[in-house]
């Protein structure tokens, strides 16, 4: 365990201005509080956030961050408090420390929602100051290098699917790439143990095999460098075994097919010798297609800069090699630590610690602010950090980094909120391209827009990015929203002039607080949403009504499948008007029956999703027979004139030409065919379940008459449940 004067030298090494006596009291104070506690290793518990202190010296801190290492874990785990901390330490440290213990308090909790209320809080401390991230990957990376003191396998798997699920991605967005390295092969070993064991002794075979093949592949690339009178510092290394046990998943192959395990890192002074050192490496050395990487010119959202190429090098090895100047080198090893450097003369470099500076906390904290809840903002940020890149550009030559697989409406919501609900169309190099195209690296992309434009719930199908997702979700909530008042109110309207009131908000004032509801919209949201009956308002608004409710309930109701044959309207005056559909919102068409304008209908009220219409001779209506609460006067609103889905049953000849004159006969009709099906296929003949897109029933009836009328088609009728 490191002692006092060893973390202060530390400390002093690199910042002689340091707060010597704040550290001092900080390492006193934590050993006092933490006393005689014990590590699941049975080391005093006390050499923790020794070690998370030891570790941050390494990326040159400032002594706020190391105070607030030592202290990390004594609101937590000891009788001190937050007012002692402030007291004693400051207010700065008092806010780091905070920061730090509110997350470890709720990591002490396995579920999934807490692990998502976790993830919530450490974006939100480290929006406020960066330096919170910092102390808990240092927390995080000491905590996972003794995970296999832990007795329980299940509490092991959790911390190492969390470090790689949360912190190694955030590691990576901040720069740290050794931290992130440490995370990742700390937690495959646990995760994958017998993988990582068997890489490993796959690389052990190879460096017997191959001697010292790094330090000979090493020479070689020093003297091709300095034949052309460049100035270069050399290293390799091999990949960690879980880098190429990712690249063997993500390429499907087995470990013998890899032939780039081996890493070189050429760092020259400038960024001219880069570029020098890159064509002398191409120059000497065959090029390997696709992998040359310009980050320079095109840098990562974190920073990093550097070029990357493969080649086959010496000895016919195929290797990477990273070009870089000492001053690129120094950001990709350090991260955003590297911002904590200090002069020669003792001063330290003012600096920033506000998170919101960096582009990526700014897009979570946005994904944070319309994210419905935790667990869904966990899945969002998973999708936001987990993904390999593509690098696109505005048309003014911004760059814009998004994940592999981005469409230009990611592209839309990178740019600006605003930007992606308005999106209409995209030029992809200039072509106008479907929003769902798939952006390649390069590709400049030029979002056209338009006022009158709202997200489209279909959007979510393909979008990849957790920022364009969770505002899509946010729409398509607030439509929700305002179709399930609508329709609630028509419910309510219709349910209290059935008991020969007038319905009206003040009537639900006074049953807001027994349905606790906030307002009369809310209300009425739960009855359109269904997850609240008409009738349970109405008899709690007029309590003398339970009586007749109790005699109602004590008579069985009638069938209501063969009820609206004899009794119900073509158009009812009391009928919801069904308008055009948002599909999946608070009203839609059942798929048993496809009902169609034209057809006799009936609305269900279906808990969580709305109205669902269905055909009043479906046969589905059996099961809500004993639930005539649930059962709405529906019919079509005579503006209606969307296109709707109706569904054919065919038995046609297995012939040559047979499914081209059935596709013909429906063109002919106007009729749009949007799923086939076979369902059956014998010598003679084939079944088939079409799709079609029609306007109403009479559509439908023309369609199927003139399929009855081509001889190759043996019988036709419209499906039916």
């Amino acid at each position: 365990m490191m002692r006092q004067f060893e973390l202060v030298e530390r400390v002093k090494a690199y910042d002689p201005g340091a707060d010597e006596a704040a550290i001092n009291r900080a390492y006193v104070f934590a050993m006092k509080m933490h006393g005689s506690q014990k590590r699941a290793s049975g080391d005093p518990y006390f050499s923790h956030p020794i070690e998370v202190a030891g570790l941050l010296t390494k990326y040159r801190l400032d002594s706020a961050s190391i105070i607030t290492a030592l202290l990390h874990d004594t609101i937590e785990d000891t009788p001190a408090t937050q007012e002692d901390i402030d007291r004693l330490f400051g207010t700065e440290i008092g806010r780091l420390v905070d920061g730090v213990t509110k997350l470890s308090r709720i990591e002490m909790q396995s579920d999934h929602a807490k692990q998502a209320e976790n993830l919530r809080k450490l974006v939100l401390a480290l929006s406020e100051d960066i330096r919170v991230l910092l102390v808990k990957l240092a927390d995080r990376v000491h905590n996972m290098r003794t995970l296999h003191y832990i007795q329980s396998a299940d509490k092991r798997r959790r911390i190492a699917m969390e470090t790689m699920d949360i912190y190694a991605p955030l590691a990576e967005r901040i720069g740290m790439q050794e931290i992130k390295a440490e995370l990742e092969d700390l937690a495959f070993g646990e995760l994958h143990a017998e993988a990582r064991a068997s890489i490993i002794a796959r690389l052990d075979f190879l460096r017997e095999q191959g001697g010292d093949l790094i330090g000979r592949i090493t020479d070689e690339l020093n003297r091709t460098l300095a034949d052309a009178g460049i100035a270069a510092t050399l290293s390799g290394r091999e990949k960690t075994p879980f880098s190429i046990w990712l690249k063997m998943r993500k390429k499907n192959v087995g470990f013998e097919q890899l032939s780039d395990i081996m890493a070189f890192r050429v760092v020259v002074d400038s960024v001219e010798d880069c570029y020098r050192a890159l064509g002398t490496i191409h120059s000497k050395y065959p090029m390997v297609p696709d992998r040359f990487k310009d980050y320079i010119s095109t840098p990562k959202p974190n920073g990093y800069r550097s070029l990357h190429t493969g080649v086959f090098g010496p000895e016919r090895h195929r290797i990477e090699v990273q070009i870089r100047s000492r001053e690129m080198h120094e950001v990709a090893e350090l991260g955003v630590a590297a911002h904590w450097h200090y002069k020669t003369d003792g001063g330290a470099v003012a600096l920033s610690t506000d998170g919101r500076q960096y582009r990526w906390v700014r897009e979570l904290l946005d994904i944070l602010e319309h994210a419905s809840n935790p667990e869904e903002f966990l899945e969002h940020t998973k999708l936001e950090m987990f993904q390999d890149q593509v690098f696109c550009f505005t048309p003014k030559g911004d760059l814009i980094a998004l994940p592999r697989g981005a469409t230009p409406v990611d592209f839309a919501y990178a740019v600006h909120s605003v930007v992606g609900d308005t999106c209409v169309g995209a030029k992809i190099n200039g072509r106008i391209m479907p929003l769902r195209s798939r952006l390649g690296n390069g590709d400049q992309v030029e979002i056209i827009t338009s006022k009158a434009q709202t997200p489209s719930p279909t959007w979510e199908r393909f979008v990849v990015t957790g920022k364009a997702r969770a505002r899509i979700r946010r729409f398509i909530r607030t439509q929700q929203r305002a179709q399930y008042v609508d329709l609630g109110r028509a419910i309510l309207t219709r349910a209290f002039r059935a008991e020969g009131y007038d319905f009206t908000d003040k009537a639900l004032d006074g049953v807001l607080k027994i349905f606790k509801a906030a307002s009369s919209d809310d209300l009425t949201a739960m009855v359109g949403e269904g997850t609240l009956t008409a009738r349970e308002v109405v008899v709690t608004v007029y309590p003398e009504l339970k009586a007749q409710q109790r005699a109602a309930d004590n008579i069985v109701p009638i069938g209501r499948k063969s009820r609206p044959a004899s009794e119900r309207r073509e158009h009812s005056s009391n009928a919801v008007p069904i308008r055009g559909l948002i599909p999946g919102m608070a009203m839609h068409y059942a798929g048993c029956c496809h009902p169609l304008p034209g057809d006799r209908i009936v609305g269900i009220v279906t808990t969580g999703r709305g109205v669902t219409i269905h055909t009043i001779d479906c046969e589905n209506l059996e099961k809500y027979a004993d639930t005539p609460e649930r059962w709405l006067d529906v019919s079509w609103d005579e503006s209606e004139g969307n296109a709707h889905t109706g569904r054919i049953d065919l038995v046609v000849a297995n012939e040559p030409g047979t499914l081209g004159s059935v596709t013909t006969v429906i063109a002919k009709n106007m009729g749009n065919i949007t799923n086939l099906k076979i369902t059956n296929r014998t010598v003679e003949f084939f079944e088939l379940i079409i799709d079609i897109e029609v306007r109403d029933v009479k559509h439908l009836t023309n369609i199927i008459a003139a399929l009855r009328a081509t001889p190759a088609i043996n019988s036709v009728e419209r499906a039916r449940n």
